[in-house]
C-alpha cells in the first residue's frame, strides 16, 4: 500500500490521540487500508459514454466544488463590513460541508461492516471510532478545501495575510465543528431508540437536517437591514445560536477592531463549541461504537399491508396490468426506502419552502394587498426546479442487486415499467407537494390564478416527462447503486434545472395577454399527450426497443 500525504500531515497530532486513548499506529493502519480501498472501486461505464471509470470518483469530482465556490468571492471583495459579508460566505460553506456530511458521509459515520473484521481484533472501541471520524475529516477537508481555495487567495490579494490565517483557522473549526456535532447527534438518537425505528428516524433527522441548513441560511441574511443605503445589525440573544455570525465575528473583531461584547463572544464560541465537541466525542467514542451495534438488530414486526392510496392511484392512472404492478411497486419503493428518501426528502423540502420565502419576503409598500395583486404568483415554479433531481434519483436503489429480475421476468412492454414509475412520482410526490403550496397561493392571489396554476402543474409534467427521456430512458427504475448517483453530466442536470426558467419566461409572457395563459395551457396540453406517446410507445415491444436503444448507442 503507497503512503497517504494526508496521514504524513496527520502524524503531527499523534501526541493528541495518544493523550485521548487512542492506539495511533493501529489507527494510522486502518485509515492506510481504508483509503486504498477507496481507489479500488469497481469499474463502471457511463451511461452516456463507453468509457471505464476507475480510482477515487469523489476527489476526481473536486472542481466541482471549485466551480461553486466562485459565489464566495464578491462577499470578500465587495466592501470592508466584516460581519455581514464573512457570515454570509461561512454560512454558505457550512451549508455546503453540512449538506455535503449528511448526504455522502452520514453512511460512513453509520457503518457497522467493520465491527465483523476488526472488533474481532484487539482493536478498541475508541480507536475504531477515531479512524472512522478521521476518515470522515480527511474527506471533508478536501471538500472544504476545494470550496474555499480560490475564496482564500482572493482574501490573501484584498485583505492580506492576518484576514487568511483567521480564514483558515476558522476552515479547520468548521470542518471539526460539522463532523463532531453532527456525530454526537446521532448518538443522541442511537441512544434512545433502537432497530429498524432508529434506521428510521436517523433517515427523518438528516433530511430535516438539511432543510434546516436552508433555512438558517434565509435567517441569517435577514439579520441585516439596509438603512440609508448602508447595513445595519442589530443584536438579539438568540444570535448566539446561529454559527455562521461566530465565523464572521473574528474578522470584525480582529481586522476592524470592533470589540461589542457580543461579538467577542461569538468569537470565543468559534473556537470554544468545536473544542467543547471534540472533547465530548473522544469520552464519548466507546458508546457511540457500543450503540451502532443497534443498527444490526431488527425489532420491527414486519407486515404485508397493502396501500389503498396507492391502489386506487394505480387504477385511476395506470392503463394496463404491467403498468399498474410498477406503480404499485415504484411507490412502495418511495415509501420504505431510506436512502432514497434521504436523497430526494430535502429537495422536496425545498419546493416547498422557496415559493413561500421569495413571496413574503418581498418588500412591498402596499403589504399583503399589493402582494395579491402582482405576479409573485410564479415563485410556485420553485415547486418544478426540483424535478430534474428528482426523477433523474427514480433509477437508484440500495436493492439494485435485484434487478436483474426485470431482464428475466417476462415484461411484454418496457415502456410501461417507465410509465408506471414516473406516474407514480408524479402521484405520489409531485402533486401533494404541488397542491399543498397551491392552496395556500389561492388563500393569499385568490382564485384569478387558478389558470395559472394549471399551466405551472402542466409545465411541470411536461419538464417531468423530458427529463426522464434525457437522463432515465434506458435504465430500469430502482436497478442502479446510490454509488453512481453523481454519474449525471453537470452540464446536462444544470441544463434541465434551468429549463423550468424557459417555463417562467414562455408563462410571463402568455400571461400578458387577455386569453394568452389559455392558449399556452392547450399548447402545454398537446405537447404532453405528444410527448407521451413519443417516449412511452405502446407499438414497440421489448425486443425492438431492446435494439432501437443497441442502434443508438452505435453497437
Amino acid at each position: 500500500m503507497r503512503e497517504f500525504q494526508s496521514l504524513k500531515f496527520l502524524s503531527v497530532f499523534k501526541g493528541i490521540f495518544t493523550k485521548l486513548g487512542v492506539d495511533y499506529v493501529v489507527m494510522e493502519k486502518i485509515l492506510q487500508i481504508k483509503l486504498t480501498m477507496d481507489e479500488r472501486r469497481v469499474p463502471t461505464i457511463f451511461n452516456d459514454a463507453g468509457k471505464k471509470k476507475e480510482g477515487n470518483q469523489f476527489l476526481k469530482s473536486l472542481w466541482i466544488y471549485g466551480l461553486y465556490s466562485l459565489i464566495l468571492i464578491p462577499f470578500l471583495l465587495l466592501g470592508e463590513n466584516y460581519l455581514f459579508q464573512l457570515s454570509l460566505a461561512f454560512g454558505i460553506i457550512l451549508f455546503i460541508l453540512m449538506t455535503s456530511m449528511i448526504s455522502d458521509f452520514s453512511a460512513v459515520l453509520l457503518d457497522v461492516r467493520d465491527k465483523n473484521i476488526i472488533q474481532t481484533k484487539p482493536v478498541s472501541k475508541k480507536t475504531i471510532a477515531a479512524a472512522k471520524i478521521v476518515h470522515i475529516i480527511i474527506y471533508m477537508a478536501f471538500v472544504a478545501g476545494a470550496f474555499t481555495a480560490i475564496p482564500f487567495f482572493v482574501g490573501l490579494y484584498k485583505h492580506g495575510v492576518f484576514f487568511a490565517l483567521i480564514f483558515l483557522v476558522e476552515l479547520v473549526l468548521i470542518v471539526l465543528l460539522v463532523v463532531v456535532l453532527t456525530s454526537l447527534f446521532y448518538l443522541v438518537i442511537l441512544r434512545f431508540f433502537d432497530g429498524e425505528k432508529l434506521k428510521d428516524i436517523i433517515n427523518y433527522v438528516q433530511i430535516l437536517l438539511s432543510v434546516g441548513v436552508v433555512v438558517g441560511y434565509q435567517v441569517l441574511i435577514r439579520l441585516f437591514e439596509f438603512s440609508n443605503l448602508e447595513l445595519v445589525y442589530t443584536f438579539s440573544w438568540w444570535h448566539y445560536l446561529i454559527p455562521p455570525l461566530w465565523y464572521g465575528a473574528p474578522f470584525e473583531v480582529f481586522l476592524a477592531g470592533n470589540v461589542t461584547s457580543h461579538l467577542i463572544a461569538f468569537t470565543v464560541l468559534a473556537v470554544l463549541v468545536p473544542v467543547i465537541a471534540i472533547y465530548c466525542y473522544a469520552k464519548l467514542m466507546p458508546s457511540f461504537e457500543r450503540n451502532l451495534e443497534k443498527l444490526l438488530s431488527d425489532t420491527k414486526t414486519r407486515r404485508s399491508k397493502r396501500n389503498w392510496l396507492d391502489e386506487i392511484g394505480a387504477k385511476l392512472f395506470c392503463r394496463s396490468k404491467e403498468e399498474r404492478i410498477f406503480f404499485r411497486f415504484a411507490a412502495s419503493m418511495m415509501k420504505k426506502e431510506r436512502e432514497f428518501k434521504l436523497k430526494v426528502f430535502p429537495a422536496l423540502g425545498m419546493s416547498i419552502f422557496f415559493p413561500f420565502l421569495f413571496v413574503f419576503t418581498y418588500p412591498a409598500e402596499g403589504g399583503m394587498e399589493e402582494i395579491s395583486g402582482g405576479q409573485l404568483f410564479l415563485f410556485i415554479y420553485f415547486c418544478n426546479f426540483m424535478i430534474p433531481t428528482l426523477v433523474y434519483m427514480l433509477k437508484f436503489s440500495e436493492g439494485y442487486k435485484g434487478g436483474w429480475l426485470f431482464k428475466a421476468a417476462p415484461i411484454e412492454w418496457t415502456s410501461r415499467a417507465y410509465s408506471g414509475a414516473l406516474k407514480a412520482f408524479v402521484v405520489k410526490l409531485y402533486v401533494p407537494i404541488f397542491i399543498a403550496v397551491s392552496f395556500i397561493f389561492l388563500w393569499v392571489f385568490t382564485a384569478r390564478i387558478l389558470p395559472d396554476l394549471a399551466a405551472v402543474f402542466l409545465g411541470g409534467l411536461l419538464q417531468t416527462l423530458v427529463t426522464h427521456k434525457v437522463v432515465n430512458e434506458d435504465e430500469f427504475p430502482f436497478s442502479t447503486s446510490f454509488e453512481f448517483a453523481q454519474d449525471a453530466g453537470t452540464a446536462k442536470m444544470l441544463g434541465l434545472s434551468l429549463l423550468t426558467g424557459g417555463f417562467i419566461g414562455t408563462h410571463f409572457i402568455a400571461a400578458s395577454t387577455d386569453w394568452g395563459i389559455y392558449i399556452y395551457i392547450v399548447i402545454l396540453l398537446a405537447a404532453l399527450w405528444i410527448g407521451w406517446q413519443k417516449v412511452f410507445p405502446e407499438h414497440k415491444k421489448r425486443g425492438e426497443e431492446n435494439s432501437d436503444l443497441a442502434l443508438n448507442r452505435g453497437d
